[in-house]
């Protein structure tokens, strides 16, 4: 397709989501196999171009409806545009892409085409699809350290312990529960619930189970940063 007014062609674009989760002691990615040309039977994040009637985040809301239940999806945010001339082959198209989160204990229902698969070992992937998956992760990673995101990945009630499966996936590397807990309470993003975890098969002292405070992103500490431990499984920042 061609503008009129300058005979250079116009410029498509279109919006596409890394909606992730952790299950399993894995972050998560979902994508859909593609069935035609180009790049038949890779792999690829959900989405699709972008309408004249819409902004960008309510084309990746409208698209994600037709490979995830939305009503699932904890948070949304936009993430980079890429627009590299070469990107996908043929005419030029510019990407606006999404970080989206689903809590661990939720399940969407998928179409046929359509699975989560491990971002430790992603099947073959379509155009760029796997540079912006990585992109979502490590900003994920970078918001686990100074904002209260973790609340997008986690059930409404959990342990510390389970807490600390869920950063420890995300963040890739293992994380101190102890740590964990006290840097959490210092920022007052955590609160009691009340109850307790039913004993494990082990037996032993229930689990006193928690929230977060608040399920609105928020900044909690803009200087914190999380990062891997020395060598003894702690939080590389406890304030």
């Amino acid at each position: 397709m061609t503008d009129a007014t300058t005979g250079t062609a116009a410029l498509a674009h279109e919006v596409l989501a890394a909606v992730l989760r952790v299950r399993a002691g894995s972050l998560q990615v979902v994508l859909w196999e593609r069935a035609m040309e180009p790049h038949a039977h890779r792999w690829s994040l959900p989405g699709g171009r972008l309408r004249a009637d819409e902004d960008v985040e309510a084309s990746i809301r409208r698209q994600l409806a037709e490979k995830v239940d939305v009503r699932k999806v904890s948070h949304v945010e936009q993430l980079a545009v890429f627009s590299a001339p070469d990107r996908v082959p043929g005419p030029r198209v510019v990407a606006t892409a999404f970080l989206c989160l689903v809590p661990s204990h939720l399940d969407p229902e998928l179409p046929p085409d359509t699975a989560w698969h491990s971002l430790d070992a992603l099947p073959p992937t379509a155009f760029d699809h796997e540079t912006i998956a990585s992109r979502a992760q490590s900003r994920l990673r970078s918001k686990l350290s100074y904002t209260n995101i973790g609340f997008a990945l986690a059930p409404p009630a959990f342990t510390i312990s389970e807490l600390r499966e869920l950063y420890s996936a995300a963040l890739g590397y293992r994380v101190s529960a102890t740590n964990l807990q006290r840097v959490l309470a210092r920022r007052g993003l955590l609160v009691p619930t009340g109850e307790t975890a039913k004993p494990g098969r082990a037996g032993g002292r229930p689990a006193a189970q928690f929230r977060f405070a608040d399920t609105r992103m928020a900044v909690t500490d803009p200087f914190a940063v999380l990062r891997p431990p020395a060598g003894d499984g702690a939080l590389g920042r406890t304030n």
